[in-house]
Order: C-alpha cells, then structure tokens, then sequence
C-alpha cells in the first residue's frame, strides 16, 4: 500500500540532531567543584540518571505553557541527584540553590552543545525538496538559544517544546499541535527520534518514525529510508547526495 505523499518531517532535538560530547556527571562534577566538592562526576552520573528515570511526571495542562518553564521540576532533579551523591559531611553548607542556579544556566550555553555532523547538511537538503521541518522535543524554552546558535534555526518551520504545550511526549497531543503548526496530517509526516518510549506517541497519532540506533542507525540513513517510504510515488527525488 502506497504512503500518502510526504510533507514534513520533525525531529527530536537532544540526542538527535544535538548532544552532549560529555557525560552529565562530568558537568556536574564541575560545578560542584567550584563549590568545593569532590564529589566524582561517575557518581553524579548514575544518580542523575536515576533521579531522571524515577522523577515524577511533569504536570500536564490544559493546552498552555507551564508557568515557571519547567524549572522547578529540574529544581527537584537536582537536589535528589545532589543529596544522593553528596556524603553526609560535604552536606552541610553546600550552597544548593546556587549550585542549581548554575548547572540550570550551564545547559542553556550553546556552547556545551554539539550538532550531529549529518544533520545540518540533512537539513539543507530536506528543506531543498520543499519538505516542511520541524523540532518536538522534551525540553523547555532554553532549547530556542541552543538551536538558534548552533545555526538550526532557520531549517525549521515550527519548534514545539513540551513546556510551552503543557504536555511531553510521548503523550499523543504534543504530536497533534506540531502537525497543527504546520498543517499537515499525520499520515504525510515522519517524525525522527532516538527514544522509542517517547517516539510511540509519533505512531498513535498515525505518524511514520525513523528510530535511530547509533551508531548503527544514524541521520545519514534517513534519506535513504525515505525514499523506500515513497514506494515508487516519485514523492522525493533522490535524497542520498546530502552535500
């Protein structure tokens, strides 16, 4: 069965088209030692991954932004990670809302951040055969500095973040707006991710998901998929040359 023609295609952000080159505990651990802590970025890391995999849910609402941008909830993380990874004698006039202050700060820098080496070039050349692109992504309104000074900006036609829809993946309406925002239905669209327990709401909506797997499923092979996808519609011309 043929695919309806394809016309937009959105993409997750960190993880995707950007990522850290280091470990989060590493930059923990730095922040943490300008307060004079020595407390190891391996531990920082396996608490932070914890506290990420047992945080509670951020509150939904009703199709609006969350007021405080989702800080609070990483106010939250962060002290559970601290107070998990700090012995009991480096606790006492540890500076916690400072050392937040700064680790929250820290991953709004540009900076720190990475762009994938496939992903501009994608872009450039997804945008060149007329496709709608845009970004859903489990972030909040920091992510708009990181993209606009990794030069991604201008690539996308919509940038939707939970924080500002009240809502994350892989809930089915984060997915709902992003379509509404470029006015495409669901079975014209793909959306690319690299988490598959966030990238199922892509599918309940009736969206086609191209899952990356690094290394072995990378961007570079998204054209290529693409094409399979058209399944003889001649609805993109050929997408392999990225240059």
């Amino acid at each position: 069965m043929m695919k309806p023609t394809l016309e937009a295609v959105f993409f997750d952000a960190a993880g995707t088209l950007i990522y850290l080159p280091r470990p989060i505990g590493e930059y923990y651990r730095e922040v943490a030692g300008r307060q004079g802590s020595d407390v190891s970025a391996d531990i920082l890391e396996r608490e932070f991954r914890r506290c990420w995999k047992t945080a509670p849910a951020r509150p939904a609402t009703r199709g609006g932004a969350r007021p405080d941008d989702d800080k609070g909830w990483w106010r939250a993380l962060v002290r559970g990670v601290l107070d998990a990874a700090l012995s009991p004698d480096a606790r006492p006039g540890f500076d916690h809302e400072t050392y937040f202050e700064e680790v929250y700060t820290l991953f709004a820098k540009p900076s720190i951040w990475h762009v994938y080496p496939e992903a501009e070039a994608l872009l450039r050349a997804l945008r060149g055969k007329g496709l709608k692109l845009g970004v859903i992504s489990n972030f909040d309104r920091r992510l708009y500095d990181v993209l606009e000074h990794s030069g991604l900006t201008p690539y996308f036609a919509s940038i939707t973040i939970s924080s500002e829809a009240g809502v994350e993946k892989p809930a089915p309406s984060i997915f709902l707006r992003a379509l509404d925002s470029l006015g495409v239905r669901a079975e014209a669209a793909v959306h690319v991710g690299d988490d598959p327990a966030c990238d199922r709401g892509a599918a309940a909506v009736g969206m086609d998901v191209y899952e990356l797997d690094r290394p072995a499923r990378t961007l570079a092979g998204l054209p290529g998929w693409l094409e399979s996808r058209a399944s003889g519609q001649n609805a993109l011309a050929p997408l392999r040359d990225l240059t």
